[in-house]
């Protein structure tokens, strides 16, 4: 697996993640398979993890988890997590060890997402995610079987959530939360590991569950590293060209509007700026769509698979 530290060709910024080249394998053994009708079901291996299903209008997605996942990043011993805080020079250096530490354990998993292409796994989310109350929904919303509100619908709004754990979070008193809440104090709690899954169109946690409970009880919220499938550097370079474009167009019409005016130009010249900085960022760490596999047998399967793993479970899809 070759590594590329983001963001590429570029000196004197902070570090942003790894660029990831995987070579296999072609299917991996945490995947999602899709069929009509908006169905989809995450394996791992031939386990049931989760089965979900979008509502026709797009503005969320019905779920319901197995309790048949496990996680594909061995324990993370505190001795670990002490080592690489104080072996770290600052926050960026600590994040980075982390990332690679995380690369190396999917890479070595039998039961990661990982497979062939292109992977970015870069520190937090896109700027508009992490809304406060959503971070506070986590832990006292999080049933079994459910829906997940996406991201500016509020429909309903308490449904809205920016993450979605694959098994059911601990209390925040069990013996394992507690020992997390302590390295959370200490400042040596690990990043949470999340998933983005375009299909579901939310992050899922793929490794620290309890790290994500201990951090939220301490009234804190967790570092996270987020794992995602990349864009090809071509798709970036097609669509920059347009913003590049229109601001130059925008300047241009600056400069003859507010002529008599120079310091005006330059106040919104370096706002227009900043604005196509935004828009490129954004442009270039975009991730990739999830790729997902024909579930074998179509509806038909995902219905019969509904019917064994949620019994009596009929989402409303309608609306």
């Amino acid at each position: 697996m070759q590594r590329t530290t983001l963001p590429r060709s570029a000196g004197g910024v902070r570090w942003d993640g790894l660029a990831l080249g995987v070579d296999g394998p072609a299917r991996p053994p945490l995947r999602a398979e899709v069929a009509d009708g908006r169905r989809l079901v995450l394996f791992q291996g031939d386990q049931v993890v989760l089965l979900a299903r979008q509502r026709v209008t797009h503005r969320g997605v019905h779920y319901a988890r197995t309790g048949q996942y496990t996680s594909p990043v061995p324990p993370l011993r505190a001795a670990l997590a002490r080592t690489y805080r104080e072996s770290c020079a600052d926050e960026d250096a600590w994040l980075a060890r982390w990332a690679h530490h995380f690369a190396t354990a999917l890479r070595e998993s039998i039961n990661g997402p990982l497979h062939e292409g292109g992977w970015r796994l870069t520190s937090g989310r896109p700027h508009h995610w992490g809304i406060a109350a959503n971070w506070a929904r986590l832990s006292q919303h999080d049933p079994a079987i459910g829906h997940i509100t996406w991201f500016g619908y509020r429909d309903p709004e308490e449904d809205a959530r920016d993450m979605l754990p694959l098994h059911q979070l601990s209390g925040s008193g069990t013996a394992r939360v507690k020992a997390y809440r302590r390295q959370h104090r200490e400042g040596v709690l690990p990043p949470v590991l999340l998933w983005w899954v375009s299909g579901l169109d939310t992050f899922l946690v793929l490794d620290g569950h309890d790290r994500l409970v201990a951090a939220l009880a301490e009234a804190g919220r967790p570092h996270v590293l987020a794992l995602a499938r990349e864009r090809p550097d071509q798709w970036a370079t097609c669509y920059a060209q347009p913003l590049i474009s229109h601001h130059a167009e925008q300047v241009t019409g600056l400069e003859r509007a507010h002529a008599e005016c120079a310091p005006l130009i330059e106040t919104l010249t370096r706002a227009a700026d900043r604005r196509l900085g935004r828009q490129l960022h954004e442009l270039t760490t975009a991730p990739a769509p999830t790729w997902s596999w024909p579930l074998p047998g179509g509806p038909a399967a995902w219905d019969a698979l509904a019917r064994q793993h949620a019994p009596g479970w009929h989402p409303d899809t309608d609306n």
